[in-house]
Formats: C-alpha cells, structure tokens, sequence
C-alpha cells in the first residue's frame, strides 16, 4: 500500500510539472519528441543522422539524457544543433522536472524541434511524461523480435517506431513478419520505419515523416 501511494504521489508530482512543460513548449510553435530505446539500440547515430537531414531546415535542439558521462551530448554538439546534457546519475529515465530545468538553461527560444533523448531503458522512460508531443522508440534487429511483447507499454505509449540495424537483418534470427504481428496487436496505429544509421537505408522516409509532424503543427522550414 504504501509502495503504491508513493508511486502515485510520484507519477502525479511529475504530471503537473510535464503540463508545465507542455505549456511552454507549445508557447514557442515547438515540436518535441521523447527519444526512447535500450542501451545500443543505435538511438544517438540515428539522431545524428537525423540533424545531418534536417538541420539545415529546421532549428534543432537536443536535451540529452543519460546515467553519467557528456559523450552523446558531445557527439551531438559537433553536428551543430545547442545540445544540453542531463545527467541521472543512477536514475533509470528522465523526469520532467529535469527537462523543464535543462531546457531552461538551453540557448535560444527560437527551435522548431526539440529531441530529449532518454536514458537507455525500455521499461522506466514510458511512465513519465516529459511534456513531449510524442514517444518515439527506436529498436534494432540485434535485440530479437520479442520486444514489444516484453515491454507492451513503453510500444504501446509510442506515436512511431523506429527498426534499427536492418542492413543486419540477414545474419540475425530477427522475425520482420512476427515482430510486425506482435506489434500489431499492442499498437496498430504506429507507423514502423526500417532504418540503418550505418548505410542511411531508410533516414530519408524517416526524416520526411518528421518533417511532415513539424509542418502540421505549424512549423515553417
């Protein structure tokens, strides 16, 4: 009982600091996505490839969290997007009280897309809302097809999924055909990308994809 109320007074703590979030996100025309996957997944070298397509349309940020160490945030900054870094320091995601802090402290109102790219977990980030528009979760084929059985809610609480690594889909046991029937099941709606950070396949339809969600929120590039 008492595990329960704590994690209700939690939950709740949270959701009205992500309204907060929310409201001044939208204030400035922001299109913010929550960035999610487990660790390795490839979720930084897609994020890069992403900056490197769209970063001469849009003004792009990136709040980037993760247990310790800056070396994604640096990776990101030398693309050339303002980069903040969140440090959990243990904490297995990101709360919205820590992004409403570090998008304070990051330069410049005038952004059309936000990243906040979360700690490497597939179970914790799902709970919180960050005051993003939408979850994004990015998969690879090395992880195995059961994911979004093993983990419904994190696929579930996803606007768009992200298949990683499929230049690696021939020499893994990854099942395209039962991972789409799982998924099928727990969240229909959600349009499923099949990418390559490392040869590009699929970043284009991707990035069209995303630059359509900006326009429709009123974004110009």
């Amino acid at each position: 009982m008492v595990q329960v109320r704590l994690e209700s007074n939690l939950l709740g703590a949270n959701e009205m600091l992500a309204r907060k979030n929310r409201g001044v996100f939208q204030s400035q025309g922001l299109l913010v996505i929550n960035l999610m996957s487990s660790p390795g997944s490839g979720k930084t070298t897609l994020l890069e490839k992403t900056i490197e397509y769209l970063g001469d349309r849009l003004k792009i940020g990136v709040i980037e969290g993760d247990l310790y160490t800056d070396q994604d945030a640096r990776r990101i900054e030398q693309k050339g997007v303002r980069v903040i870094q969140i440090n959990t320091e243990g904490a297995c995601h990101l709360d919205a009280g820590m992004v409403g802090k570090a998008f304070a402290e990051l330069p410049g109102d005038d952004l059309d897309l936000l990243f906040i790219e979360n700690v490497g977990n597939l179970v914790c980030p799902a709970e919180f809302d960050l005051g993003e528009d939408f979850k994004a979760v990015v998969i690879s084929t090395t992880e195995g097809n059961d994911k979004p059985l093993k983990y419904p809610l994190i696929f579930r609480e996803a606007r768009v999924i992200l298949l990683n690594k499929i230049d690696l889909l021939p020499y893994t046991d990854f099942s395209l055909e039962r991972f789409r029937e799982d998924l099928a099941q727990i969240n229909p709606t959600a349009p499923v990308f099949l990418v390559s950070g490392r040869t590009g396949q699929g970043i284009k339809e991707w990035n069209e994809w995303l630059l359509g969600e900006v326009r429709t929120r009123g974004i110009k590039d």
